[in-house]
């Protein structure tokens, strides 16, 4: 058994996906349009511009992946209580990591060292999504 984190967005997966992409060095290995997928449970519910949303997208990180869409149906937020940790190898890994995500983006905890990592920052980026990246230890 594995969890899947699951992001949704407004109409920002395509541009959220290629920065999440860029910032962890993974691979999107599925990208489907509603368009494509002519869901009838969803096809009556978008206007032109929507069924050019995602509809469904998996973005490949090592041997872990997160799954990603665009939902018309549902109000979205940001959410503070839930986020995604990515742990590092490197302090450079983090700092480049958040280098691509940064713009637009509010910091919850600056990049700093503490007692359980070498370079830890906290972030909500401009999607909503709030995020941890750090590395595991504090040598490096």
């Amino acid at each position: 058994m594995k969890m899947t984190p699951t992001l949704n967005f407004s109409g920002a997966c395509r541009e959220a996906i290629a920065m999440y992409e860029k910032a962890f060095g993974g691979k999107i290995t599925c990208l489907i349009t509603y368009r494509q997928a002519n869901d009838p449970a969803y096809m009556h519910l978008l206007n032109e511009t929507q069924k050019d949303y995602i509809y469904h997208a998996e973005l490949a990180l090592g041997d872990q992946r997160i799954i990603m869409s665009d939902h018309v149906d549902l109000p979205l937020g940001v959410c503070y209580s839930n986020f995604l940790t990515m742990m590092c190898d490197t302090k450079e890994e983090v700092q480049r990591a958040y280098a691509v995500m940064q713009e637009g983006s509010k910091t919850i905890y600056p990049m700093e060292a503490t007692p359980y990592s070498s370079c830890r920052v906290v972030f909500v980026d401009r999607f909503g999504i709030r995020w941890g990246i750090m590395t595991e230890q504090t040598e490096r």
